[in-house]
């Protein structure tokens, strides 16, 4: 997400940085360079208006003009505006209220609803220790009860069945009694969507909304619409009392104007982000951690905690440990990491939220993606055991059977050993004094995942 806007505003960030001074001349062409930047990314006009004129209005200002280093001024001037665009701050869900707090989700068809319905359930259930139930009242595609059951089957919450013959207010209250009478702290409704807002659609998630009088009314949208997820917020808003939006597919967004319009055409926060289709691959909306991701700075708050959630501690302390007493490193451990590394979204998942990753040049981009990832475990998966704990018995007709059980080639299995054979002398490294520091500088350019790209940032 943001990647094309993030690239842009690097630029004009770093060109910034190289001048002296600031005058009234380079901080229009600045302006205009970011004013086409947001522009590009499909920002809203009325909100580009709003961002420039804040940040024109001060950085004309006499302390910038006159600061000892005008371009850190003029980035921070920037920072904070996209932190004011964004809503300033995380705006949590507000669930006091006498259990079962109930959730409504409202969107369009096709956005994400029911998968949100599943991920948020999740959420409240994994951090927040609240018991939950779940139910569908889309009465007009039986795929979507289905599918939201099945759902609720698999991250191990409470689903209220309901069918296509039951009025939908109806299901709203058999299922908050049910949930009262099971002492369940939440209850998330999720609604039917449409293809169009239309009339009917509206009328009917009115009737729902005043059934089940919910502390939170959450508009899910589509971040790929642009700003026309911002547009569509806008009608829903003036038809229901939202309380927030939920912005799904944000990962396959790369422009990142629903995002920074949303705010501003609503007046409500984003409050969650939905990054993939798997059910844990959705966080809370911070957005200070946004800016600093726009602006290449990363997010390295939000990789912490998102390690500590998903990482296992007690396969790390075991590598730990192993590694200290000398033992070898071997294909079975590093399997392990490859796995460690798809639970925190795939390598890229983890680069974008390191500072300076805006900066690397495409061609180690394009090496460091999750495709090799795939690879490498498939050449290991097709390894005997012992080939696992042992490479170096890896010959001939073992390679070549490795290659054919993995879909690859005998070259791809050579390099990944190459690979392997210098990690796995680093981890050796490790256990030294300093060695932490040695192995980072070694792995520079020779990430077993991306081969020696050359780089040396």
């Amino acid at each position: 997400m943001f990647a094309n806007l993030s690239e842009r505003l690097s630029r004009i960030v770093k060109n910034l940085t190289g001048q002296g001074r600031l005058t009234e001349d380079n901080i229009q062409d600045t302006m205009r360079e970011i004013r086409l930047s947001l522009l590009e990314a499909d920002v809203a006009l009325p909100v580009v208006k709003s961002f420039i004129d804040h940040i024109q209005g001060q950085a004309l200002g006499k302390e910038v003009i006159e600061s000892l280093t005008p371009g850190q001024v003029l980035i921070k001037l920037v920072y904070d505006e996209l932190i004011v665009m964004m809503g300033e701050q995380n705006e949590t869900l507000d669930l006091r209220a006498q259990p079962p707090a109930v959730i409504l989700m409202a969107g369009l068809q096709g956005s994400g609803k029911t998968t949100s319905v599943a991920k948020l359930a999740r959420w409240l259930k994994e951090t927040q220790n609240k018991s939950v139930l779940v139910v569908s009242t889309d009465i007009y595609r039986p795929a979507a009860i289905q599918q939201l059951e099945t759902l609720a089957r698999n991250i191990n919450v409470e689903f209220f069945p309901s069918d296509t013959t039951q009025n939908p207010v109806d299901i709203t209250h058999n299922a908050i009694q049910a949930a009262k009478n099971k002492a369940i702290d939440v209850v998330i409704i999720d609604t039917a969507g449409r293809l169009h807002i239309d009339d009917e659609m509206m009328a009917e998630i009115k009737r729902i909304h005043a059934a089940c009088q919910p502390v939170e009314t959450l508009f899910v949208v589509d971040a790929m619409t642009g700003q026309d997820a911002a547009n569509t917020a806008k009608a829903f808003h003036e038809a229901l009392p939202l309380t927030g939006v939920i912005l799904t597919k944000a990962d396959g967004d790369s422009r990142g104007g629903a995002a920074l319009s949303i705010r501003h055409i609503t007046g409500k926060p984003i409050k969650f982000m939905g990054m993939g289709e798997k059910v844990d691959a959705f966080e809370p909306f911070y957005p200070e951690r946004i800016a600093s991701r726009i602006l290449g700075m990363g997010d390295v708050v939000s990789l912490v905690e998102e390690a500590e959630q998903k990482l296992d501690k007690s396969k790390a302390e075991k590598l730990a440990k192993k590694i200290k007493k000398g033992k070898m490193f071997d294909l079975e451990d590093f399997r392990d990491q490859l796995r460690e590394i798809h639970k925190m979204g795939g390598i890229m998942g983890i680069m974008n939220k390191l500072p300076g990753m805006g900066a690397l040049p495409a061609n180690v981009k394009d090496q460091l993606n999750d495709k090799k990832i795939v690879e490498t475990e498939a050449i290991i998966n097709s390894m005997t055991f012992k080939e696992r704990r042992f490479p170096a018995v890896i010959k001939g007709s073992r390679k070549r059977r490795i290659a054919m059980g993995s879909g690859t080639s005998v070259q791809a299995v050579n390099q990944l050993l190459k690979q392997f054979l210098l990690m796995q002398k680093m981890m050796q490294k490790m256990s030294k004094k300093g060695g932490m520091m040695k192995m980072m500088r070694g792995l520079q350019g020779k990430m077993p995942f991306g081969g020696n790209s050359g780089w040396r940032g």
